[in-house]
């Protein structure tokens, strides 16, 4: 299972705002997108999330819905993200189809080492630095803490680094061993950014990061 090295998380301050944003991530060559609107009702998200998909499958884009992993194998997208307090990836993946993929939100090597039990596919490791995204954000890591947990975690999973990542941030993180990179506020901004990030994780593939990837 390939999981691209560049996530654009969704943003918007409504399902409305999600969608168009996504179709400008899309348009502007995301290889994956994390569905990511909260508080909104479940059906309403069902809807959102079937709209999404029109536009990641018209563009070939991968589309993973955040923690809503009912609607994810409801509308076949291609896999689910778990964070720390949503349901535990073992009993997910019982309710998935074999080929979806489900990732997880870790902050401490302790968190790597038990998703890593639980059968999942990509570890998404942060944040790296402070971030207005999410409310009650785990303790910062920054290149140091990312270091600590790669020099001692040893798995072909791919590590995610996330949180207020930029352009400058990439060739630091994959030289410690991140994989890829999940971006979300850099990116709304500036959609062009995606086709800089990505040439920069393409450019910098170690023989470590092509044997995580392939």
């Amino acid at each position: 299972m390939i999981i691209p090295k560049l996530h654009y998380i969704s943003q918007g301050n409504s399902p409305k705002e999600h969608l168009e944003n996504i179709q400008k991530a899309c348009t502007s060559g995301a290889e994956l997108v994390q569905l990511h609107c909260e508080n909104i009702s479940e059906k309403k998200y069902l809807k959102l999330a079937k709209d999404v998909l029109k536009i990641t499958t018209y563009f070939q884009t991968r589309l993973i819905i955040s923690s809503h992993y009912k609607i994810a194998k409801d509308i076949k997208a291609d896999g689910v993200h778990l964070e720390k307090t949503d349901a535990c990836p073992i009993l997910v993946r019982k309710h998935l189809y074999t080929w979806q993929s489900i990732g997880g939100t870790a902050n401490t090597l302790t968190d790597c080492e038990k998703l890593l039990d639980k059968e999942i596919n990509y570890i998404n490791l942060g944040p790296f630095r402070d971030t207005s995204i999410k409310d009650n954000l785990d303790p910062v890591l920054g290149l140091n803490g990312y270091r600590a947990i790669t020099d001692v975690l040893k798995t072909p999973i791919p590590i995610i680094g996330f949180g207020g990542i930029t352009t400058e941030d990439v060739s630091y993180l994959l030289e410690i061993g991140i994989s890829g990179i999940a971006v979300s506020e850099v990116i709304t901004q500036d959609f062009d950014s995606i086709k800089i990030f990505n040439q920069l994780l393409n450019a910098s593939s170690t023989q470590e990061q092509r044997h995580t990837f392939e």
